[in-house]
């Protein structure tokens, strides 16, 4: 998949611009606030997704105008396509090769991106919560059904959490709870199921791609800890516990996923620059993944990536991604140097040229 050109106007603090970018490497650089980050926003919005930064679509419209649009022509499906995003009175329409479609999300499945931004880094930094997020969103581009699977087993474990608390204060309701594990366990055990597989899958290429970041100096380990491994009889065994506490303590919702450099945990004992590159790598190991479940290379979306990485890492980003188009946004001056191929872009004040 390669953008061959991306128009914009009105969004966000965009003016009216053309960019027909390389179909490898994009260095956007540029000082802070100017527009490289929106430029990345608005290609994100191609997936059928929300903004990533948890804007609404009426922020997107530059304050002022009425009206934001955005198109692209791309390379995919072995042919040349088009798509256009129009924002208008808060809400955003897309447009895919001249048809108008019912909703935005209609270009989910259509148009695939991998997006790394700094809020990303929380995979490593925080709780749990981060990583499964990571591990749900991936596999909700590449098998559909996973959504619904994921919703489905959420609205259960909602109704068995009002039935713990029910039950302190009408008893007779303890007999109805069978129900609600039996089903919250077979769920459960799908969600577990698909998570775990995905991680196997994703576990070779993001090592691969961690060790040549680090230039063959450290290795990472991925593992999927649930927190039961018969999510029934963990269910049935922390009945009393669960009734008192008012919430269910075993499921896929408290599972995690452990992730080691060298043996070391990177959340406790990672430096800045080695929490950024894993990270790094789980992205682009998920557009591997994403190239060998769709059999198209999704564009790569790297903001504000450089910062607290070394010369040899800025150097793997630039010059090693090679076989798919890459979009990166930078303010560090020595990184724009190390760029060997590729064009180098420049924003400021929402204007971009090329340099």
């Amino acid at each position: 998949m390669i953008i061959r050109r991306l128009d914009f106007e009105n969004y966000r603090n965009l003016k009216a611009g053309q960019m027909e970018p390389h179909a490898g490497v994009n260095l956007i650089s540029g000082p802070n606030a100017q527009g490289k980050t929106n430029l990345l926003e608005a290609i994100w919005l191609f997936t059928g997704g929300r903004s990533f930064r948890g804007a609404k679509d009426a922020d997107l419209v530059l304050r002022g105008e009425r009206r934001a649009e955005v198109n692209i022509g791309f390379f995919c499906e072995e042919r040349e396509q088009t798509a256009q995003i129009a924002i208008l009175n808060g809400r955003r329409n897309a447009v895919l090769n001249g048809v108008p479609l019912k909703r935005a999300s209609g270009l989910i499945g259509r148009f695939f991106a991998v997006l790394f931004s700094p809020e990303h880094l929380s995979l490593v930094r925080e709780g749990p919560s981060f990583r499964r997020n990571f591990i749900d969103a991936a596999l909700c581009q590449i098998k559909p059904g996973y959504a619904a699977l994921l919703s489905r087993y959420n609205r259960t474990l909602v109704q068995r959490n009002a039935l713990l608390k029910e039950i302190p204060r009408h008893s007779a309701l303890l007999d109805t709870l069978d129900v609600w594990d039996e089903r919250l366990a077979a769920l459960g055990e799908s969600v577990m199921k698909g998570r775990a597989g995905y991680l196997e899958k994703i576990r070779g290429p993001a090592q691969k791609i961690y060790a040549g970041i680090s230039q063959n100096k450290e290795n990472i380990q991925l593992e999927y800890q649930k927190s039961a491994e018969d999510l029934k009889q963990a269910l049935y065994a922390s009945r009393r516990d669960d009734i008192a506490t008012g919430h269910t303590n075993f499921g896929p919702h408290r599972d995690d996923m452990e992730i080691t450099i060298d043996s070391l945990s990177a959340r406790t004992f990672g430096s800045q620059g080695q929490k950024r590159s894993v990270v790094l790598a789980l992205k682009l190991a998920e557009a591997e993944l994403l190239f060998r479940e769709t059999g198209e290379r999704p564009v790569i979306l790297l903001d504000d990536v450089m910062s607290e990485l070394d010369s040899g890492r800025q150097d793997y980003l630039l010059n090693h991604l090679t076989d798919c188009q890459v979009f990166i946004t930078c303010c560090e001056p020595d990184a724009v140097k190390q760029l060997r191929d590729g064009i180098l872009f420049f924003m400021d004040g929402g204007v971009l040229s090329k340099k």
